[in-house]
């Protein structure tokens, strides 16, 4: 009996059982320490098993009789603990042999209802498929024992009634059929290359024909304009020599012209040379002395007028500082009876704006007979006055008048009673 510190490699597993452990402990690949009489220790194997699987002559779905072998590659997972536990209450204490047997028969009886339930065209031609269902249904049953399916390919398909030949040969026929088609399709596709390469070169010939067609017909073309253009400049040429020796005698008629004009103009200069001598002399003889007197007479008449100018203004500076004087008299005047009439209103109130406006219609006449007044001791009134001024006694009126209408202002400012807006 083995005890104490137990190892295994990485392609086994030590099962221990017995005392301190409920279930079997499972340690793949490791070590564990196993005590002496109460533990006992076993190993299950964990290599990779190829499984030659054959099923001679079973009938397909169609009732042919098939002779298969696949391989698989299986082994007993040691990986999953439920899977590896599950194999030892299969196997444990089984050989390796034995465990392969197992799984062989289990794979062949899959394979062969796989083949039961497929047709031979479908295994013959779809491997793929095969393999794959007999890959699922299989590793269905071996995970439940705890085994598992790595891999399974389809080896060899071969049946002894010569069905697969038979198959071979339909593909065989088929084939040369489509070889004989297709060397027909090739001959035909090559004629029809051949066709239209020639339509090709024909059509070739053609444009290369209508190309030279055209390269002549340009050729002809240019060399016509090119004898139009030199026909053209030789004409040119020719007008250009006429309109020249043309230009050469209208430019001798111009210069002839010129020296014509040249000629009147020194004329004229010589004509206006005597008209101005002429003028000079009349100048001297005739115009200076008159425009001596002329001046003369000019300067008399402005002194002349800028004395009465002088005159008038002085004369009307006086009448305006004496009209101010009177003026300043007046509005003191004014505002004393202003002040008065004041003091009637508020005796009067129930007259309001009547007595007021019959006060003041009272003393407006006075007040022009007191503006005017100055006027009536002027001995002489000197009137300057623009083209567009009044002159005489409309004047004198206006003036008199302008100095009445500045009453309603001054009787404002001094009582604060605008009399325009009284009424």
């Amino acid at each position: 009996m083995v005890w104490g510190f137990v190892t295994c490699g990485p392609n086994e597993a030590l099962v221990i059982s017995g005392c301190c452990h409920k279930k079997p402990l499972l340690v793949p690949g490791g070590r564990a320490f196993v005590w002496p009489t109460i533990q006992r220790v076993q190993r299950m194997s964990l290599n990779v098993m190829t499984l030659n699987v054959e099923s001679p002559r079973v009938y397909t779905a169609q009732g042919v009789p098939l002779s298969v072998t696949g391989i698989a590659q299986v082994k007993v997972q040691g990986q999953h603990e439920e899977m590896l536990l599950a194999a030892c209450e299969q196997f444990l204490g089984k050989s390796e042999q034995q465990i392969h047997t197992i799984a062989l028969e289990t794979l062949e009886g899959h394979q062969r209802a796989i083949m039961g339930s497929m047709s031979v065209e479908e295994i013959y031609k779809d491997r793929k498929k095969f393999n794959h269902n007999v890959f699922e249904v299989a590793s269905t049953d071996l995970v439940t024992m705890g085994i598992t399916v790595l891999s399974y390919t389809l080896k060899d398909i071969h049946d002894d009634e010569g069905y697969l030949d038979a198959l071979g040969m339909a593909r065989t026929a088929e084939v040369k059929r489509d070889a004989r088609i297709g060397e027909a399709e090739a001959r035909k596709e090559s004629s029809m290359k051949e066709a239209l390469a020639e339509e090709e070169r024909m059509a070739a010939k053609y444009i290369n024909d209508t190309q030279m067609a055209k390269a002549k017909r340009d050729f002809e073309l240019k060399k016509a304009t090119y004898d139009t253009e030199v026909q053209t400049k030789r004409a040119e040429a020719e007008l250009a020599s006429d309109l020249q020796e043309a230009k050469t005698r209208q430019k001798i008629k111009e210069e002839q012209m010129q020296i014509k004009v040249v000629e009147r103009a020194q004329e004229v200069h010589l004509q206006n040379q005597e008209i101005m001598r002429r003028e000079k002399e009349l100048h001297g003889t005739i115009k200076q002395p008159a425009e001596a007197e002329k001046y003369r007479l000019e300067k008399i008449a402005e002194a002349t007028r800028n004395r009465l100018v002088l005159e008038a203004e002085a004369e009307a500076e006086s009448i305006r500082v004496k009209g101010e004087a009177e003026a300043a008299a007046i509005q003191a005047k004014a505002k004393a009876e202003a002040s008065i009439m004041t003091q009637k209103a508020e005796a009067w109130k129930e007259f309001k704006e009547a007595a007021m406006m019959d006060l003041y219609l009272q003393t407006l006449p006075k007040i022009a007979a007191e503006v005017a007044a100055p006027l009536s001791q002027t001995r002489k009134v000197t009137m300057i006055s623009s083209s567009k001024s009044e002159v005489g006694a409309a004047k004198l009126t206006g003036e008199v008048m302008d100095i009445v209408s500045r009453v309603p202002e001054m009787v404002h400012k001094m009582t604060g009673i605008d009399v325009a807006k009284v009424g």
